[in-house]
C-alpha cells in the first residue's frame, strides 16, 4: 500500500486496536500513539494493546489510549513490527488477523492482510507522519509521540540512516510547536546512575576483535544486579559501543533468562547487519538488526563472531 491507500482503508474502517512489538521502544511506541490520536480525531473507536513491557521513558505517550479489558476489535493494525516473532505474548491472539502492517523494516515478514511498507524511511515514524498528513491529523498531539518515533530511531539525528527527510519530519512536527528540547533531553541526554554503572561495567568487561573494529558486550543478569540496573536504565544500550573511536561493528548481548541471550548488531563499515541476524533467525536494518539465541552468553557470542565472519567471507 502506497500512503495515500494506507490513509484511504484507515478512513474505511472502525473499532481499532493498535499492536507494538515486545520490549517496546520509542519508534513503535510513538508511531502507536501517534495513529492512535490521529485515528480518535477522525472520530474512530482506537486503542492500543496494552502490556508490552514499555519502561517508563515512554509510558507517558500511552496514557488514556491503552484498551480496556475484553476491548473486542474488528480491525487490527501493526507499526513497526517486521515478523511474527516479535509480537508480545498477549498480541498473539491476533497473530494470524492483523489487517494492515506499516513499517520500515527491510525483514518484514508480509503477515498482514495488507502491508504498507518503506523500507527506505530511517523511522516507522516518518512514515505514519506521512499517512497522518493524508489524513489531517497532524497536530500537536500526534507531533509529540510521531517526534519520539523518529528521533529515538535516528540516535537525534546522528545515525547512519538518517536522511535529508528525516530532518524535514522533524522540522514538520517541531513547527506544531511541541517542546522538542524537552523531549531531547529526557531521551538523550538524561541518564540514571544504575545506567552509568552499566557503562562502566561494558567498557571493563567488553571483548575487541579484529584491532578493534568488532566490539562485543556480554551484559549478564549478574552485571545487571552488579550495577543494580533494571530494563528501565537499558534504552538504546546497544548504541553504547558504537561511539568508541575505531568501532565498525559493534554487539550487545543481553541475557534475558538462564540460557536466552537478545543480541544487537549495529554496522558502520559497510558490514550488512541484517544478514548477519538473519543467519542466527533475526533481522533489521543495513546498519542495525538483531536476533535471539538459545545458549549462554559465551555460546551467542562465539555464534554472532562466526555469522559476522561468514557474511564478511560471502560479501
Amino acid at each position: 500500500m502506497t500512503y495515500t491507500e494506507a490513509a484511504a482503508w484507515l478512513k474505511e474502517h472502525d473499532r481499532y486496536l493498535i499492536l507494538t512489538h515486545k520490549r517496546p521502544y520509542g519508534d513503535t511506541i510513538g508511531c502507536a500513539a501517534a495513529l492512535c490520536r490521529g485515528l480518535r480525531g477522525l472520530g474512530k473507536t482506537a486503542h492500543i494493546c496494552p502490556g508490552t513491557g514499555e519502561t517508563h521513558l515512554f509510558t507517558p505517550y500511552l496514557e488514556g489510549l491503552l484498551a480496556p479489558e475484553g476491548y473486542e476489535p474488528d480491525t487490527v493494525v501493526s507499526v513497526d513490527i517486521a515478523a511474527r516473532g516479535l509480537f508480545p505474548d498477549n498480541a498473539q491472539p491476533y497473530l494470524e488477523r492483523v489487517d494492515l502492517a506499516i513499517d520500515h523494516h527491510p525483514s518484514q515478514e508480509f503477515f498482514a492482510k495488507e502491508t504498507c511498507l518503506d523500507a527506505g524511511r530511517a523511522a516507522c515514524g516518518e512514515i505514519l507522519y506521512e499517512i497522518l498528513k493524508e489524513l489531517g491529523q497532524v497536530n500537536q498531539e500526534t507531533a509529540v509521540p510521531l517526534y519520539v518515533a523518529v528521533s529515538t530511531d535516528c540516535g537525534c539525528f546522528v545515525y547512519g540512516n538518517t536522511s535529508a527527510n528525516t530532518h524535514r519530519v522533524a522540522a514538520a512536527l517541531m513547527d506544531t510547536g511541541i517542546p522538542a528540547a524537552e523531549l531531547n533531553k529526557r531521551h538523550f541526554r538524561t541518564k540514571t546512575w544504575a545506567r552509568l554503572q552499566v557503562e562502566r561495567l561494558i567498557v571493563e568487561r567488553m571483548h575487541r576483535y579484529e584491532d578493534g573494529k568488532i566490539a562485543v558486550a556480554p551484559v549478564s543478569l549478574s552485571l545487571m544486579d552488579e550495577a543494580g540496573a533494571t530494563e528501565e536504565d537499558m534504552e538504546d544500550i546497544a548504541a553504547f559501543l558504537g561511539q568508541i573511536e575505531g568501532v565498525e561493528t559493534s554487539v550487545t548481548i543481553r541475557e534475558l533468562a538462564a540460557g536466552e541471550c537478545k543480541l544487537s548488531v549495529r554496522t558502520s563499515g559497510g558490514l550488512n547487519a541484517t544478514k548477519v541476524c538473519a543467519l542466527l533467525g533475526g533481522g533489521g536494518h543495513a546498519a542495525a538488526a538483531g536476533c535471539t539465541v538459545s545458549g549462554t552468553l559465551e555460546e551467542a557470542e562465539s555464534a554472532i563472531l562466526d555469522a559476522i565472519r561468514q557474511v564478511e567471507h560471502d560479501a
